[in-house]
């Protein structure tokens, strides 16, 4: 018996891929709640013993040895303990073995009961980490179910919802479409882990560059900041590791032909990509493209701030419709940055 028990046990390891050593450890569990239940003693008075290597398989009931027995259900007194070995004494731990037979038809169920449900949360922490090792990454997943506030999607391993908040605007998905996802993370939860996923999150554009650019991917040129208005424009600084190696150009790619598939996947969300410089007055000035840039000023204080002047014809460029590309030169760049035409402004006076 207890060597087909044993090789249950490994079946269940090899098909379920879950730790030998974690099951064991819930049948020894399950085994002390059943004992406990039949025999009403505590865990202290149960002693379970499992070894697959050996195939040894004990269940003994512990109780202390006593010259007068007030609970029989966990003392012994000495004359009976000397029944099962002569050399007890009283203050003794005397050990009782047990026949499985014995724990009877609830303490079987029980157990049954708690090693399922140790395999099923078994089952979910290796789901969990499998998922885990996947976070912050970009993966293709394929369109289940639509309807006006989600979309459903099958990762492989599980499914996931793409809530209206993480779509990209005016964005329209079908059944059985393959579509790109960022997962930002991966949580547990009582039905088994939770994957939250995104088609907004900035790092799911630096994530497409990544497997996009092999120049990226093998850290000659490294993406130094990133800011994003989703579906509508992305601001990314880049630098070579590499002298010979221009970082802009790279992402680019020849005619465009890499930026392009990004832009493509992105719904035609516009992507600008510049040169991150340690002279933050350079860095600036190239973070404000398309819009070129005749004079920025650092200013004095604790707070990150600059004035920024732009040819007169260059002004509403450089802001940007509603204001957006000033606000994304700013997240990438760090720095709270006020826009003046080269003409200044009218009534204005000269410092």
């Amino acid at each position: 018996m207890n060597a087909e028990f044993f090789e249950a046990l490994s079946m269940l390891e090899k098909e379920r891929g879950i730790s030998g050593e974690y099951l064991l450890d819930k049948i020894k569990s399950a085994i002390v709640i059943a004992v406990k239940k039949d025999y009403m003693v505590e865990d202290e008075n149960v002693q379970v013993d499992i070894d697959p290597a050996s195939g040894r398989f004990n269940v003994c009931l512990v109780k202390d040895v006593v010259e007068d027995v007030e609970n029989p259900h966990t003392q012994l007194s000495l004359e009976d303990a000397r029944q099962l070995r002569g050399t007890y004494s009283l203050g003794d731990k005397a050990v009782i073995p047990l026949k499985t037979k014995e724990f009877g038809r609830i303490a079987a169920q029980t157990a049954k009961h708690v090693i399922r449900q140790g395999i099923r949360e078994a089952e979910r922490s290796q789901m969990y980490a499998d998922l885990q090792s996947k976070a912050h990454e970009l993966v293709t997943a394929t369109v289940l179910r639509v309807d006006d506030k989600r979309v459903v999607l099958d990762m492989g391993k599980g499914e996931a919802t793409l809530p209206k908040s993480e779509q990209l605007p005016d964005e329209e998905f079908y059944e059985g479409q393959h579509v790109k996802v960022y997962i930002s993370n991966v949580v547990s939860g009582e039905r088994g882990p939770r994957i939250l996923i995104s088609r907004t999150n900035p790092d799911m554009v630096k994530r497409m560059f990544e497997m996009e650019v092999p120049e990226i991917f093998d850290g000659t040129v490294e993406i130094k900041a990133i800011s994003r208005e989703a579906g509508v424009r992305t601001k990314m600084a880049v630098a070579s590791k590499d002298p010979n190696v221009d970082p802009v150009g790279a992402c680019i790619g020849p005619h465009g032909s890499r930026v392009s598939h990004i832009v493509e996947e992105l719904g035609g969300e516009k992507i600008d990509v510049v040169p991150w410089s340690e002279d933050i007055s350079a860095f600036i000035a190239a973070a404000l493209s398309p819009a070129k840039v005749v004079k920025v000023e650092l200013l004095e204080g604790d707070k990150r701030a600059c004035r920024v002047t732009v040819p007169d014809h260059q002004l509403s460029l450089a802001i940007g419709n509603k204001g957006q590309n000033a606000k994304l030169c700013a997240r990438l760049t760090g720095y709270s940055i006020d826009i003046r035409p080269e003409s200044g402004y009218y009534g204005e006076d000269e410092e």
